[in-house]
């Protein structure tokens, strides 16, 4: 691919910035978790499942690795307070990181499971894992570190 046809696929947005400004402040977590339903909250674990919109698709049409990232972000975000963890939120991301094993589909019904591997004083690690829910296939596993704020003390 040239540079120019580089830049023109990096600024396709350009002239769209009234639209964009107009957006909601945090629009980005119902526009990923408008299908998502908890199956399952126990401590240290949480089960989602969502059948895929075609809004989070690629143009590969198949899920955005940014939807995967952005649902690992999320529903891991959620696991923490399972688990007793009491501070004013949730911390603040250090590392998020997904292996994308296979694709998943519009309309294809998926499964998301996170799990808290450890929540500490100051850092959490959390495990999330994204099946398909008719055949069980692991096509995604993504892997969230949070550093956690101090609770205070008064």
């Amino acid at each position: 691919m040239e540079l120019e046809a580089v830049k023109r696929y990096l600024e396709k947005g350009v002239g769209t910035s009234s639209e964009v400004d107009g957006l909601p402040p945090r629009f980005l977590e119902p526009l990923i978790m408008n299908s998502l339903k908890v199956d399952l909250i126990e401590p240290g674990r949480i089960l989602c499942s969502m059948k895929i919109p075609q809004r989070l698709l690629n143009a590969g049409n198949t899920l955005h690795g940014g939807a995967a990232a952005a649902l690992v972000d999320v529903v891991g975000s959620a696991v923490i307070p399972t688990v007793g963890y009491s501070g004013p939120n949730t911390g603040v991301s250090v590392e998020i990181n997904v292996s994308y094993l296979d694709a998943a589909y519009v309309d294809e019904e998926i499964e998301i499971e996170a799990r808290a591997l450890r929540v500490g004083k100051v850092v959490a690690v959390i495990s999330v894992e994204f099946k398909k829910k008719k055949t069980g296939k692991i096509f995604a596993q993504g892997r969230h570190t949070k550093f956690l704020p101090a609770s205070s003390k008064m």
